[in-house]
């Protein structure tokens, strides 16, 4: 990776932190893991955090255990949302912490955005090529996560987090975002039905986001999508970080849906205020 990319190994071989938050504030526990250092064997080795795929319960809570040590956030602490390709946002509260961290069943149902005022709390959500939208407003110790695929993009989840933040009383020139680790556009290709619902979004550059292909295929550039979309918002530009890490490629680092088959792992974005 380039000297300006936005997240950076850390200590542990389990995560990359993301470099300009913790600039803005040390003491925020904010990142995205990586494949390595935990139990689950083959396809799923090793640090597999994802509880709805086929590998081992117990292997996987391992490894959230594992993660949430090397992070100083307990499982008890965490709070996972259901993702189900929405752009539903919710606002996370003392009550909803631990809902997820073991079992799917108690996983925020329906909603692939989450955020919190509150200190305390480690805010995740899974992935395996689609967007990972970190947002955060210092000034009023607003956190918030997006799971963004094709779906969660074209229903806005952006829009929706940052209307969320306004409402809580954060300014968009306070409102910092990235863009994690997701699949690049060279290796993701979509059909006409994807590509009609991105036209509709009210990208600046489409020619940026879209290269058409034969027989009404695309590559299709989701992470410029989203950041073209922080932009409409009303974020900065300068606030916006993206990363140039591609999970398709980055086998060694990450799983990837389309690489593998569907038949592989989860990483994990997270971000919390200590207490």
């Amino acid at each position: 990776m380039t000297r300006d990319e936005p997240f950076i190994q850390s200590n542990s071989p389990l995560h990359l932190q993301l470099s300009p938050f913790l600039d803005l504030n040390p003491s925020i526990t904010v990142g995205f893991s990586t494949r390595k250092g935990g139990t689950s064997i083959s396809p799923y080795d090793s640090l597999n955090l994802g509880l709805h795929t086929a590998d081992a319960d117990n292997l996987v809570t391992k490894n959230r255990e594992k993660l949430g040590e090397s992070l100083r956030f307990p499982l008890k602490n965490w709070v996972v949302g259901e993702q189900i390709h929405s752009n539903h946002v919710r606002k996370i509260a003392e009550r909803d912490k631990g809902g997820g961290a073991i079992d799917l069943t108690t996983a925020i149902p329906e909603t692939d955005g989450i955020y919190t005022k509150e200190r305390g709390i480690l805010l995740t959500s899974m992935y395996a090529d689609c967007v990972p939208l970190y947002f955060y407003a210092p000034d009023h110790d607003l956190i918030g996560l997006a799971h963004a695929g094709w779906k969660g993009t074209t229903g806005n989840i952006v829009q929706n987090m940052i209307d969320a933040f306004v409402k809580e009383g954060a300014d968009k020139s306070g409102i910092y975002a990235a863009i994690g680790p997701a699949i690049s556009k060279r290796c993701y290709e979509v059909d006409d039905r994807v590509v009609s619902e991105i036209k509709k979004l009210s990208c600046s550059d489409m020619q940026s986001v879209i290269e058409p292909r034969q027989n009404q295929r695309y590559f299709l550039n989701l992470k410029e999508v989203n950041r073209q979309l922080l932009l409409n918002s009303g974020v900065d530009e300068s606030h916006i970080f993206v990363s140039r890490y591609c999970t398709y490629k980055e086998e060694q680092l990450f799983y990837s849906y389309r690489r593998d088959s569907g038949k592989t792992g989860r990483m994990m974005s997270f971000i919390g205020l200590p207490t």
